[in-house]
């Protein structure tokens, strides 16, 4: 029968797993992975030994023996120890450590009602390069494992995040700001400064935050007394930086009107999730002593545009 005649939650019918399958498939938009940035992690163990732990968290998996397998959704509860065989003298080995899903009803004889059809899974001798299962088994990477020769014990050092977030969360921020009044001058010293009538943004950073793309507009940036060679950043919170621009203006002493940008992709710290912190536009000078001076005034607009995004973890 090609369409589902009983839609799901019709009272009183019956569905097949297939149906809610495909309803898992619906729900994730098509998409694959673990759910949340700190799910599935593999790590080395407590007591490092010949095996890798994998952390709670859940997933959905895509069916990949028939065009219409659907999804399954996974869940771990708890810390799962893995284990990987030792390498020989001879050469090293690579390893990926996968959330495997097997399905009797399209492949292999797991009874579902006695044995685990969802199983954290160990594909051996894979590439050193390898990012995604090589074969086509139904089941998403979690972590490779390059274990050099001779080898028992697994370290931090020898796992690589293979990890995907299915639907990543994105919150994108958009403010502005405009001074009252002219700004100190900014251009003698190489030391960053404030602009000190531009306050800056407090930010609210979400709990499943692991980037921001940030982008700050400064325009006009207000040019006076003679050439101007310096540089335009930003800092977030006390230990984030946007990457500086350089300012490089030779008109002279008049007075000039020239717009800029900073833009940066920052890596967020775990100490900052579920905080607020000031994102605020800073200058300097590249060479100290120089005349020319930068302001932010009445007719100047700061404008930011924050984006925070969900990765791994």
């Amino acid at each position: 029968m090609a369409l589902f005649p009983r839609p799901l939650l019709t009272n009183g019918a019956t569905h097949s797993a297939q149906q809610f399958r495909m309803m898992v498939r619906d729900l994730a938009n098509g998409a694959e992975g673990i759910t949340q940035g700190d799910d599935l992690k593999v790590t080395q163990r407590s007591t490092p030994g010949g095996g890798v732990t994998v952390g709670d968290g859940s997933a959905v998996v895509r069916g990949r023996a028939n065009t219409f397998q659907g999804h399954y959704s996974a869940c771990n509860i708890g810390a799962v120890n893995v284990d990987l065989a030792a390498t020989g003298s001879g050469a090293g080995r690579s390893d990926m450590v996968i959330l495997r899903v097997e399905d009797p009803e399209y492949e292999g004889s797991i009874d579902p009602v006695t044995g685990q059809v969802a199983y954290f899974d160990v594909i051996s001798n894979v590439s050193s390069s390898a990012t995604a299962i090589p074969d086509g088994r139904t089941g998403i990477p979690l972590a490779r494992v390059d274990i050099p020769a001779s080898t028992s014990t697994i370290t931090s050092a020898m796992i690589t995040d293979l990890r995907q977030v299915a639907n990543p969360r994105r919150q994108r921020t958009v403010m502005t700001q405009s001074p009252a009044s002219q700004s100190t001058g900014i251009g003698g010293s190489t030391t960053p400064s404030y602009f000190s009538t531009a306050a800056g943004w407090n930010i609210a950073v979400p709990d499943w935050a692991s980037k921001a793309i940030v982008k700050i507009d400064v325009s006009p940036i207000r040019y006076a007394l003679d050439n101007f060679w310096g540089q335009l950043s930003a800092t977030f919170g006390a230990s984030l930086t946007v990457q500086p621009i350089f300012l490089d203006d030779n008109q002279g002493t008049g007075i000039r009107r020239i717009g800029s940008v900073v833009a940066d992709t920052l890596t967020i710290p775990a100490s900052y999730r579920g905080t607020t912190q000031l994102l605020r536009v800073r200058a300097n000078a590249v060479n100290s002593g120089q005349a020319g001076r930068i302001y932010v005034d009445s007719g100047t607009t700061l404008v930011a545009d924050v984006q925070f995004e969900e990765a791994p973890r």
